[in-house]
């Protein structure tokens, strides 16, 4: 960690994050866990199911040690390991010098060149009740003992640095020196953020601020968008109902254009509002992201951030 510091006047009691952001985020591991529990459940396997001595593994992770476990395999979503007594999954996100933008098939090759070899790592998460137990050479990293100094620094409020990890559909995850904490895709932007690819890039380093911590799950929920002062809470001093002003066109859809205003406000045309030969036809055809226009506030719910927005012609 790089930059640790207290949040000096900075309101951070927004919405508190909820279970669906972790059920998300296990949701999207589970069909990488359910080809670790298939694996160890084959034929094959001389121990089904019972190989993780389940004291011992509790007792690795609350010591925070780093262990030398062997790889046995792998899947799409990264590498089964194995050593006595413990039998666990390495997601890729969490292997060091693995790159990450590349093709499924050099993907694949790569995961594949792992098998057979043994790598330092540390248990970032274990759930008897689920099998699951998660490995990370990427903690490791960090020296034994370390996470439990880090979570006893990282209370809600404290502004902390780290790198993006990996980045899915509803957030990004972010390494703080050897643990891992989620940026949930609300949390990137005071505005809409459809896509977390599209503002954020593996590898970059990013500063957050702690929203919550549950060391007994390893969960640290982090936002980047309350580092900045939410723009909502000026936006009926700056605008009212029938001002006319410049805006940029953000996405299309069916039902109308969105179009932002300023760095995290953004208000709807609402495609009733657009000339009539446009709305029998795809309004993609006339309008696309990035393209400037000049629109009229029609209606303003700041506490709901909706902004209604017709589009002034130019004529």
């Amino acid at each position: 960690m790089t930059d640790v510091e207290q949040m000096k006047d900075q309101d951070i009691h927004g919405p508190e994050t909820d279970e669906g952001w972790w059920a998300s985020v296990l949701a999207d591991e589970e069909s990488e866990f359910s080809e670790v529990r298939e694996i160890n459940c084959s034929p094959c396997s001389s121990k089904p199911n019972d190989i993780n001595d389940w004291d011992c593994i509790r007792s690795i992770f609350m010591r925070d040690e780093v262990i030398l476990m062997e790889v046995t395999g792998y899947n799409r979503g990264g590498l089964l390991v194995q050593s006595e007594g413990i039998q666990g999954f390495v997601p890729v996100s969490h292997l060091i010098n693995f790159p990450q933008e590349v093709s499924d098939e050099e993907k694949q090759a790569r995961l594949a060149s792992y098998t057979g070899k043994s790598l330092y790592l540390k248990i970032i998460e274990c759930e008897a009740s689920n099998e699951r137990v998660v490995l990370s050479e990427r903690a490791a990293q960090a020296g034994e003992g370390k996470r439990k100094e880090l979570f006893n620094m990282l209370t809600p409020g404290v502004v902390a640095c780290g790198v993006i990890t990996n980045i899915t559909d509803f957030g990004a995850f972010v390494d703080l020196g050897g643990v891992e904490g989620l940026i949930h895709v609300s949390e990137i932007s005071w505005g809409r953020v459809e896509n977390p690819s599209h503002i954020l890039r593996i590898g970059q380093q990013v500063k957050v601020i702690v929203l919550q911590v549950n060391e007994t799950t390893s969960r640290i929920a982090l936002s980047i968008k309350r580092l900045t002062p939410n723009p909502w809470e000026k936006v009926s001093s700056t605008y009212k109902p029938g001002d006319i002003v410049p805006a940029e066109l953000t996405s299309i859809m069916r039902f109308g254009v969105f179009a932002r205003l300023e760095e995290g406000i953004e208000g709807l045309i609402h495609i009733s509002s657009l000339p009539e030969d446009q709305r029998t036809h795809d309004i993609s055809l006339y309008y696309s992201p990035g393209q400037r226009v000049r629109v009229k506030i029609l209606h303003m719910d700041a506490d709901r951030r909706r902004l209604g927005l017709g589009l002034v012609s130019d004529e």
